[in-house]
């Protein structure tokens, strides 16, 4: 009996501490006193914003080129013999300036041609001036001669009216007209005289004519034993030594000219098309050159001069050509020197930059209004870098949200921070000819 007690006791007890358990676990709770709940409150987000500057914008496409020499020039030697003096600093690389010595060749034999030619123009000289001088002396003897005729004709016609007259003789008459005769004869001499020495005086000028091309030509071929540069310029290479012999037409020195410098690069069928789909021309677009070449990149400016006549396969694009600005103070790249080349695309009128991280879903961007987000429907125009161009509903005035929030959406409470627009990037905007929509 005892023993059915003790197992009943201890099967219940159990049950009896766990309903114990319970119930002050109720109480427990029950008798916890309630809290004061706070009402809930909105978050706020803290964020950037920008008051974008309506107006024209333009993309920039930036290709890589390399800068070229405009002006390359062999200089050949214009005469040939034996070279005695070369300049000290031509050497690959120099620069030179307009009207420098480079080399000089051995004068001698030029020396002695000039003076041989105008030895033989002086007495050529002298021998016109010898033909004018007889035919003046016969020129006057002519006229005196004449002057004589006339007197002897006079006189043979008194003689003729003496014989009609019976007061002279058939004799005197006769003497009177060999002198008239003689003299007619003299004069007719004198006059192919004059005809023949007339005739040599014009060989005797073109032949002094010849002399002077002759002078001319040898002090040209003496001048031409010193070279000079032409043009302010780098030296490429050169291929003349003090004692060497150089023959007429000869390279001697290659020469770059230093204030004419291209940029080539090229554009891809994409690129050339967007540039050009307006109808307008590259020719004549201002670009800009960044030459990047130790820490601090070198800029400088430059125009589109020409475009390629053909696409080129092998590039796969068309080549334009871009001549640096020679007035800028910084000095000019040599070249084949790599460089970034950043031309203005179409210019997009009433359009708007700002940051792509800007536009959701690359049509709408979010404005600040009273402190909450009001979504504004866009277009992007073109990508341009980390911008975009854009066109749409937003307002001169409006605060667009820079600050990507995924959460983004109308009537989010944000806390804006203003910050100035971005500067509009340094290459230049195309003429206004070709403001597009």
């Amino acid at each position: 009996m005892r023993s059915a007690l003790g197992l009943t006791a201890r099967a219940v007890l159990p049950v009896l501490v766990l309903v114990g358990a319970v119930a002050f676990t109720q109480w427990l709770v029950g008798s916890k006193p309630e809290m004061q709940r706070r009402p809930p409150t909105e978050t706020a987000y803290s964020v950037e914003t920008v008051e974008p500057e309506r107006g024209a914008h333009s993309p920039t496409v930036s290709v890589y080129g390399e800068v070229v020499s405009a002006a390359r020039v062999e200089l050949r030697a214009l005469v040939d013999g034996e070279i005695m003096e070369v300049a000290p600093g031509l050497k690959a690389g120099a620069t030179v300036a307009a009207g420098d010595d480079l080399l000089a060749i051995d004068a001698f034999s030029y020396e002695g041609a000039l003076v041989e030619a105008k030895a033989n123009l002086a007495e050529a000289e002298a021998e016109l001036t010898a033909a004018r001088s007889r035919v003046a002396l016969k020129t006057e003897s002519l006229a005196e001669v004449r002057t004589q005729l006339d007197l002897a004709e006079r006189d043979l016609e008194r003689g003729r009216t003496l014989v009609t007259r019976q007061a002279g003789t058939e004799q005197s008459v006769d003497e009177r007209s060999l002198v008239v005769s003689q003299r007619r004869q003299s004069i007719s001499q004198l006059v192919n005289e004059i005809a023949i020495e007339e005739a040599g005086i014009k060989q005797q000028t073109a032949a002094i004519e010849r002399l002077r091309w002759r002078v001319r030509n040898a002090e040209r071929d003496l001048a031409d034993t010193a070279l000079k540069a032409p043009f302010d310029a780098v030296v490429v290479n050169e291929t003349v030594e003090v004692g060497r012999l150089i023959g007429e037409n000869d390279v001697a020195v290659t020469l770059d000219r230093l204030d004419a410098v291209d940029v080539e690069f090229t554009l891809s069928d994409r690129q050339y098309g967007v540039l050009v789909n307006d109808g307008g021309s590259l020719e004549g677009t201002p670009i800009e050159v960044i030459w990047r070449i130790g820490d601090t990149p070198r800029r400088y400016t430059a125009t589109v001069e020409r475009v390629g006549a053909e696409i080129s396969s092998a590039r796969g694009g068309i080549q334009v050509y871009a001549r640096l600005d020679e007035s800028q103070e910084k000095a000019l790249p040599r070249p084949g020197a790599f460089v970034e080349v950043r031309l203005p695309g179409r210019v997009f009128a009433d359009s708007i930059r700002i940051a792509a991280a800007s536009v959701y879903d690359r049509d709408h961007v979010f404005v600040v209004r009273d402190s909450r987000l009001e979504r504004r429907t866009v277009a992007v125009l073109a990508q341009d870098g980390d911008t975009v161009i854009v066109a749409g509903e937003v307002a001169p005035g409006d605060h667009v949200l820079l600050t990507r929030i995924a959460e983004a959406g109308d009537g989010l409470l944000v806390n804006e921070t203003l910050t100035p627009p971005a500067a509009e990037p340094a290459t230049a905007v195309r003429a206004a000819g070709t403001v597009q929509r």
